[in-house]
């Protein structure tokens, strides 16, 4: 059949863009050299296509919510994309994609319905978009993300056939383009990669092709988690996903982690869950108490002898659990958050042979003016620093310059319009040893002022009695509600308030993986020494509480963090709205579904059976600690009938009971 642009296909592009950058986010940073190398350029794309999801989203629920079973149509979804790119745009690389995607707009909210005429649309909105993104940028530089883009039209008007040809052709266009960047960029040819920027477009790109096409999305051009030599960069990147890689990847993670972690005083403890050490006893300070599971565990504990070893989680769990990622997640003190064999400027070798002297601030802000200051403005930014973007229109601009003076581009801002949303980056700071800064209106009343804490932990919950029983253990909470994760911005909002030199942010939720790192990335920018443990759900999250001790060191505690959220095997129960086919069978409309990591195990007709079922499996791999939370509107007498079933039928394992309050999911299991 053939496949059409519509508001569908421009959200599931933007839904599948926002993954690929998360995925490759950390390796695009890595490679970032030019035009500074700040290292940053993979998360500043990443929070521009998430300004534009969310932007796309809002169009959808808009319709959603006056009952339109039209939902919006092509026009309406573009121009939300690109007005979501312009304000939330993030760095050089940002701005241009911005530009880009408003540039696409301006061509595909003109309305010519038919897959023909689809075609030949595409090729336009890709021939605008580069067109505008070489106007918006004051001084054209080949080798950059500004070539990539021109290649990808040239490919796009070459191409025959319907506007999944012309989206292949566009990327593969553009991912050649890439590939001779190094020999168009001195900067690039010098430091063994290709341009950052272009490599962002490229997934982006490749996105497209996805959601066009209806195929399966790509492989990231960069992986985020791995260091590859510099030819790496240059390779045939996209390619199908094999069944099984995400699962060898980490295994191949797990493999490089090292075996212990410490100061070196006393033996080595011996490795918990996926190769992480087991945190030192000795002297600890008393943990967070989190209410009924002190007594739960001590009780489970001296009822099984202190001799029995605690089970590890369980082979499938252990492999699919990103805690053995923490070396890269938790940089060492005055340590940047680069790979080893990466120099302080994001690029292979040695820092002094890519980084040339250059302004010292980056400085981005959003103006309202119209098109005449704006002009004007172009002129006098142009002569106070370099790197000049202005992207926009129809009186909304986004202004990104890199100067000596920022309060002289600041300055011209006001003289030109309303700027705001000022936000001034350091650059020998922020890709150096981490204590950057940026400043925006969001930071107004954020307590500069205030001595920082020592110590904090940010938790991402579903429901209010989670958030209850995390700010009773010390921490602060993001409250995340149906359907609507909190954005990168929310999380280092959260993480400002909790105003401390050292955070743990605990995620709870798979999904939110990517996000979450793209807030640690900014936060860490500022000084602020973050450390994420990707928890996949509220009760990882409730058992790396319990074992946070604020007044050992950091490292030990987010090793003992992670070791605990890691060891804690987690499942839930769900509805099923439609039939369909899953892992367990085929599941009707109203079905209980249980699943175990992720999966679902079990199909039930009621919430109570198929829980108890879910219950034996995950206590038939071992456990000592059974973690239940209610959701909202499930009544008591649940809990107190799983709490009896596993008493009856499981030796020596405790169970604890909260009511969480989730909208979410009916209920929530942990077995530690």
């Amino acid at each position: 059949m053939p496949h059409t642009l519509d508001a569908t296909t421009v959200r599931t592009w933007c839904g599948l863009a926002l993954e690929a950058l998360g995925q490759a986010r950390e390796g695009i940073d890595a490679i970032n050299v030019y035009p500074v190398a700040d290292g940053d350029t993979g998360t500043n794309l990443y929070l521009t296509v998430e300004s534009a999801a969310q932007a796309v989203d809002a169009v959808f629920a808009a319709h959603a919510a006056v009952a339109d079973a039209s939902g919006p149509a092509l026009p309406d979804a573009v121009r939300a994309m690109a007005h979501g790119a312009l304000i939330g745009a993030r760095g050089n690389s940002g701005t241009i994609l911005a530009q880009l995607l408003r540039g696409m707009a301006d061509v595909l909210a003109v309305d010519r319905p038919g897959p023909a005429a689809d075609a030949e649309r595409l090729r336009q909105a890709l021939r605008r978009a580069a067109e505008s993104a070489y106007q918006a940028v004051a001084h054209p530089t080949e080798g950059t993300v500004l070539t990539v883009a021109a290649a990808a039209a040239d490919a796009g008007e070459r191409a025959a056939g319907g506007v999944a040809e012309v989206a292949r052709a566009a990327y593969e266009g553009a991912r050649v383009a890439l590939d001779a960047t190094p020999g168009q960029l001195d900067v690039l040819r010098r430091a063994g990669v290709v341009d950052a920027g272009g490599c962002g477009l490229v997934t982006v790109l490749g996105s497209l092709c996805a959601a066009v096409s209806g195929e399966r999305p790509m492989d990231p051009v960069i992986s985020g988690t791995t260091r590859l030599p510099a030819d790496a960069y240059l390779s045939d990147a996209l390619r199908p996903i094999r069944p099984g890689a995400a699962a060898e990847e980490q295994s191949t993670a797990e493999r490089r982690t090292p075996a212990g972690t410490g100061d070196g005083a006393g033996p080595a403890q011996a490795p918990g869950p996926a190769g992480i050490p087991a945190p030192s006893r000795p002297g600890r300070t008393q943990p967070a108490a989190i209410p009924g599971r002190d007594d739960a565990v001590a009780a489970a504990r001296a009822s099984r002898g202190a001799g029995t070893a605690r089970r590890d989680w369980s082979p499938r769990a252990e492999a699919a659990h990103p805690g053995a990622l923490l070396s890269t997640a938790v940089p060492s003190a005055g340590s940047s958050c680069m790979p080893a064999d990466v120099g302080t400027d994001g690029a292979p070798g040695r820092a002094d042979d890519v980084v040339r002297p250059g302004p010292a601030y980056e400085v981005i802000y959003l103006l309202d003016a119209d098109d005449e200051a704006v002009a004007e403005l172009r002129g006098r930014l142009d002569a106070l620093g370099d790197s000049l973007v202005v992207v926009g229109g129809d009186g909304l601009w986004n202004v990104h310059v890199h100067v000596d003076d920022p309060g002289a581009a600041v300055e011209a801002g006001i003289h030109a319009g309303r700027p705001h949303r000022i936000r001034i980056t350091h650059f020998a700071t922020a890709s150096g040893a981490g204590t950057g800064f940026a400043q925006d209106e969001t930071l107004a009343d954020s307590g500069a002022e205030r001595e920082r804490t020592a110590r904090a932990v940010v938790a991402v919950v579903p429901g209010e009695g989670l958030a209850a029983l995390c700010r009773e253990a010390g921490a602060s909470v993001v409250t995340a509600r149906p359907g609507e994760p909190p954005a990168s911005g929310e999380l280092v909002q959260a993480i400002r308030r909790a105003h401390a030199r050292e955070v743990v942010l605990l995620p709870g939720d798979a999904a939110l993986r990517h996000t979450a790192a793209a807030a640690v990335e900014q936060v860490r920018a500022e000084g602020v020494r973050v450390a994420l443990i990707p928890t996949r759900s509220s009760v990882q999250g409730l058992a790396a509480l319990a074992v946070h001790e604020p007044g050992r060191r950091f490292d030990e505690d987010v090793v003992a963090m992670t070791s605990a959220a890691g060891a804690t095997r987690c499942a839930e129960l769900a509805v099923a709205e439609q039939q369909s086919w899953t892992s367990a069978g085929v599941c009707e409309a109203g079905d209980v579904l249980g699943l175990i990591d992720g999966d679902v195990a079990v199909i039930g007709a009621d919430l109570g059976g198929t829980a108890a079922t879910v219950l034996d499996r995950m206590l038939a791999a071992g456990g000592e600690l059974v973690t239940l939370v209610l959701g909202a509107g499930i009544p008591d007498h649940l809990g107190d009938r799983l709490q009896a079933h596993v008493r009856d039928n499981h030796l020596a394992v405790d169970t604890v009971v909260y009511r969480g309050g989730q909208l979410s999911v009916p209920l929530l299991i942990g077995v530690e």
